[in-house]
C-alpha cells in the first residue's frame, strides 16, 4: 500500500518532539527553589481575563446564573494562578484559554510552533527548532524569575522572540555573548539569556518601537 506524499511528516514531527521532550527530561533536573507556575500569585489584571471569559459563558448559555455567581465567588477569593486556571478549563479548548500554565519545552520540527499570550516563562526554557521556527511572544508573559535562561538547539531552524518594552535579550555562544536589544540598558531589567547550540540557525528579536523624544 502506496502512502501519500507528506503523510510521514506529522509521525516524524511526533517522534522529533516526544525524543527532544526525553532529552530535555533525563539532562535537567526540575529546580525546585522556585515556585511553580500554578503556585505564582494572581492579579487583579488575571481575575479581570477570568472573570470576562465566566461572563461571555453566561451570556451564550454555557453557565447558568448560579454557576456564574459561584464560579466568580471562588474567582475573588482565589490567591494562585492555579487556581483560577480551574474556572475556565470547560469553557474553551486549551489554545484559547485567557491563562497558559504549560512550562515544557518548545519544540518545531519542520512546522511552526508558538508559544504566546498570558503565559509563564519558567527561569529556564528549552527550544528545539529543527528545519522549523519556534516563536516566544513575551509582551503579555509573567517571567518566573529575573533572569530567564532560554536553551534553544537549532538545527536549520529558527527562533522568533518578541519582547516588551524594558526587557533586554542576550545571546550567548561557545565563544561569544552579544545583546540581541536595541536601546540603553536599565538597571535591574530583567533578562532573557538565550544560549544557542546551532547546526545553522538564527535567533531573532522584535521590539516595540521606541517613542520619539521631543
Amino acid at each position: 500500500m502506496k502512502e501519500r506524499p507528506g503523510s510521514w511528516l506529522p509521525r516524524l514531527q511526533e517522534a522529533g518532539e516526544r525524543l527532544a521532550d526525553e532529552w530535555v527530561s533525563a539532562r535537567r533536573p526540575r529546580k525546585d527553589d522556585l515556585p511553580q507556575p500554578a503556585e505564582l500569585r494572581a492579579s487583579d489584571a488575571d481575575r479581570e481575563r477570568i472573570a470576562q471569559v465566566l461572563q461571555d459563558a453566561h451570556a451564550d448559555g454555557r453557565l447558568t446564573l448560579e454557576e456564574l455567581e459561584e464560579r466568580l465567588g471562588v474567582l475573588y477569593a482565589a490567591r494562585t494562578l492555579g487556581e483560577l486556571v480551574k474556572l475556565t478549563e470547560d469553557l474553551l479548548p486549551a489554545e484559547e484559554q485567557p491563562l497558559n500554565l504549560d512550562d515544557r519545552p518548545v519544540s518545531a520540527f519542520f512546522r511552526q510552533q508558538e508559544r504566546g499570550g498570558r503565559w509563564v516563562v519558567p527561569a529556564e526554557l528549552d527550544v528545539t527548532a529543527m528545519f522549523g521556527t519556534t516563536k516566544l511572544d513575551l509582551r503579555d508573559a509573567i517571567l518566573q524569575n529575573r533572569r530567564v535562561v532560554i536553551n534553544a538547539t537549532l538545527v536549520f531552524g529558527g527562533l522568533e522572540i518578541r519582547v516588551p518594552e524594558g526587557l533586554e535579550v542576550i545571546r550567548v555562544t561557545k565563544d561569544k555573548t552579544a545583546r540581541l536589544t536595541k536601546g540603553p540598558e536599565e538597571p535591574g531589567a530583567p533578562v532573557v539569556e538565550v544560549r544557542t547550540t546551532n547546526f545553522v540557525g538564527d535567533v531573532s528579536v522584535k521590539q516595540p518601537r521606541r517613542r520619539k523624544r521631543r
